[in-house]
């Protein structure tokens, strides 16, 4: 996983976590849901650059 997708997977994650605070304070249930779609996109994000990493791994050795 290279250092730029580690860092935009833990932003969208950071964003969504945001969103997802200030919408539960300001009972704004959309961005709640904008907030747990972003925190979802960052961790996709992160478990397709695990499945790269370990698929070179495998046909590196």
């Amino acid at each position: 996983m290279s250092a730029s997708d580690k860092i935009s997977a833990a932003g969208d994650k950071l964003k969504g976590n945001a969103k997802e605070a200030v919408g539960r304070a300001t009972g704004d249930d959309e961005q709640v849901a904008e907030g747990k779609l972003d925190q979802a996109k960052g961790d996709l994000k992160q478990a397709g650059e695990h499945a790269k990493d370990s698929a070179k791994d495998v046909f590196d050795k």
